[in-house]
């Protein structure tokens, strides 16, 4: 996969300054102390808070706006590429968006409390397993200053105090972000510690946020490839991995043709940077010849550089299709490209999938059932989809208000993240005098 150039792992330095690692464990310990009281606060004190931020931020642009330019300058400046800067900026209406996601958040049920199962057991105990917070979440990201309060406002609902390290190339914005919900937090009378961020401790904070074992309980990464990788090669804190997004779409010889372009176009060219965004397009042989033509030139009109196999490029006609490579077939690109072949039937798009997935978002498009239940049960990803964009994996448009990342590992949560998967669960005994004989 081609690396996010914001995420290289040297983001992470192998030698942490001593100050640093002091400050962080500082601030994290103060976090923890901050996040004890979130515990405990009722859904409407926490609702309340989220919808004093909202209307904050719907208050800062003055503050944020003029931030967010000087980063994107600054990273046009230092050669970042137009997909990260796309990630990176921020308008009016991109904040109204971003509160909004808040309020959204604080329209949803509060997850503490909520009893997973229970049962009375035959010598009278009752056994009751319910959601509580994790502690504190540590944020490792980059270049995506929506997630600074995505993640403050899902921390919050839930009960977690966060720690937030959004990288250099948003330094001003998440500060200016910071600013407000911290400004918010001491207004509505609770600690600022709540939130945080590392930021001013550089890269060596990163690696100090994933040495703070027993001090932070989760890390959350969520970039490119190789931030990533480094996290789940280097932190000794637990994580939760979230995965790069090498995202396919298979038109079906059964596939409604209108539908499929629709589909191939919107999940291609709605938010290309995104993770969400489809990066190959597999056909069916059988209607191949009808239908690749036609969404070529769709694509080729909507600035998609196009790299296909031997029956793709046959079918361009016009239209420029380069050859493609397995390199390219296992690229995640983050914008206006992508890799194109023809298949002999739904068993080769799925081992084509198996190949060069990541697990993140799977796509078929199909009026046939059969072939339908056949995807959805044979594709591994955290998310497969049937006659749908790709683009609807998202923690927003899945209901959740806003999402903390979407996990492609296995373990305690997969797909689009948001309340629920910031707590973990407590086992509550009652009896009255048993004793184990």
């Amino acid at each position: 996969m081609t690396p996010d150039p914001a995420a290289r792992p040297a983001d992470v330095s192998s030698t942490v300054d001593p100050a640093v690692t002091s400050e962080v464990e500082r601030r994290a310990r103060l976090a923890k102390e901050a996040g004890r009281v979130l515990a405990g606060l009722t859904r409407a004190r926490k609702d309340g808070v989220l919808l004093a931020l909202a209307d904050a931020l719907d208050g800062a642009a003055g503050e944020v706006l003029p931030a967010n330019e000087a980063d994107i300058e600054a990273g046009r400046a230092n050669g970042l590429p137009e997909s990260l800067l796309d990630r990176l900026r921020l308008d009016e209406a991109r904040l109204a968006g971003i509160a909004d996601a808040v309020r959204q958040v604080a329209s949803l049920p509060d997850p503490v409390g909520e009893v997973v199962r229970g049962s009375t057991l035959p010598n009278g105990l009752q056994v009751t397993q319910v959601r509580v917070p994790m502690g504190v979440v540590g944020m490792i990201y980059e270049a995506r200053p929506n997630v600074t309060v995505d993640a403050a406002a899902l921390a919050l609902k839930s009960g977690n105090a966060v720690l937030l390290r959004g990288g250099s190339a948003a330094a001003r914005s998440n500060e200016a972000l910071v600013a407000v919900i911290r400004r918010v937090l001491r207004e509505q009378g609770l600690d600022e510690n709540a939130v945080a961020s590392v930021d001013d401790g550089g890269r060596e904070a990163a690696r100090a946020l994933m040495r703070a074992h027993g001090l932070v309980d989760v890390i959350i990464p969520r970039g490119g490839a190789g931030l990533i990788a480094t996290v789940v090669r280097e932190s000794i804190v637990p994580v939760i991995e979230t995965g790069s997004g090498n995202v396919h779409v298979y038109v079906d010889a059964a596939a409604d043709h209108e539908m499929a372009r629709s589909i191939v176009v919107n999940s291609k060219t709605h938010r290309p940077s995104v993770c969400n965004a489809a990066e190959t397009l597999l056909v069916h042989r059988d209607v191949a010849h009808v239908l690749l033509p036609t969404m070529l030139a769709d694509l080729h009109e909507r600035g998609v550089v196009l790299h296909g196999d031997t029956a793709t490029v046959a079918l361009a006609g016009d239209v420029p299709v380069d050859e493609a490579t397995d390199e390219l077939y296992d690229t995640e690109f983050h914008g206006l490209e992508m890799t194109v072949a023809v298949v002999d039937s739904i068993d080769a798009a799925m081992a084509h999938v198996r190949r060069y997935s990541t697990g993140h978002t799977e796509a078929i498009v199909t009026n046939d059932r059969a072939a339908a239940r056949r995807w959805t049960t044979g594709i591994d990803a955290a998310v497969v989809m049937v006659n749908a964009s790709t683009r609807f994996t998202d923690g927003g448009e899945f209901g959740f208000g806003a999402e903390i990342g979407i996990s492609t590992q296995k373990l305690h949560a997969r797909g689009p993240m948001a309340l629920p998967e910031l707590t973990t669960t407590t086992w509550i005994v009652e009896g009255d005098g048993q004793v184990r004989g």
